[in-house]
């Protein structure tokens, strides 16, 4: 699938499953087991990931100093404001809100699971996070060792979604808008 966005690989594989969730017997609960158990390996081998990245990010300890200006919230008439960080600091945020993300997923799949009973989707949710674990920005970098330039250049843009057009525009890092955030005075503490 060499050549097709993520998003395009992520619909193929959804409605892949959905056929083949169709033909399993969750009705057994050896199945069933067998099916929980994949998710939950899924989702520790992707904690694994993210607990490589992170060793690696403070292995690493990259102190350049990374600018950027944050764009201001949808909706809000004032300018973005300027942060100025560390490119570890930065990566550490990344992994952060990956983690989180994580979280959030086992979570919903929990309440979708435990509390409602749904069994089809535990098939999908053991595929399309280890997916994009494997596809994430900071893996790129620190685990599959491309150079952070071009689109993994930071600060990372963001993925373009279905909500992408509702939201405020990408961190600007150009040496224009920063140094216009600078001048307004519009920056914010510095993140360590």
């Amino acid at each position: 699938m060499a050549g097709l966005s993520p998003q395009i690989t992520n619909l193929i594989i959804i409605l892949g499953m959905m056929q083949v969730a169709k033909r399993i017997p969750f009705e057994d609960p050896n199945v069933l087991n067998i099916c929980r158990a994949i998710y939950i390996a899924s989702n520790l081998i992707i904690l694994g990931i993210n607990m490589y990245i992170k060793v690696t990010i403070d292995k690493k300890k990259d102190m350049t100093t990374l600018k950027y200006v944050e764009p201001a919230p949808m909706g809000s008439s004032e300018e973005g404001k300027l942060v100025t960080t560390t490119v570890h600091a930065y990566d550490v945020g990344q992994l952060k809100t990956l983690l989180r993300s994580q979280g959030m997923g086992v979570l919903m799949m929990g309440v979708m699971h435990i509390y409602f009973k749904y069994t089809n989707p535990l098939l999908i949710q053991s595929i399309i996070p280890l997916k994009g674990a494997l596809e994430a920005n900071l893996t790129k970098i620190h685990i599959w060792g491309q150079p952070a330039s071009g689109d993994l250049k930071r600060p990372f843009k963001q993925a373009a979604g279905l909500m992408s057009g509702l939201q405020s525009g990408p961190a600007q890092a150009d040496k224009k808008a920063v140094e216009a955030a600078e001048r307004a005075g519009r920056g914010g503490a510095k993140e360590e």
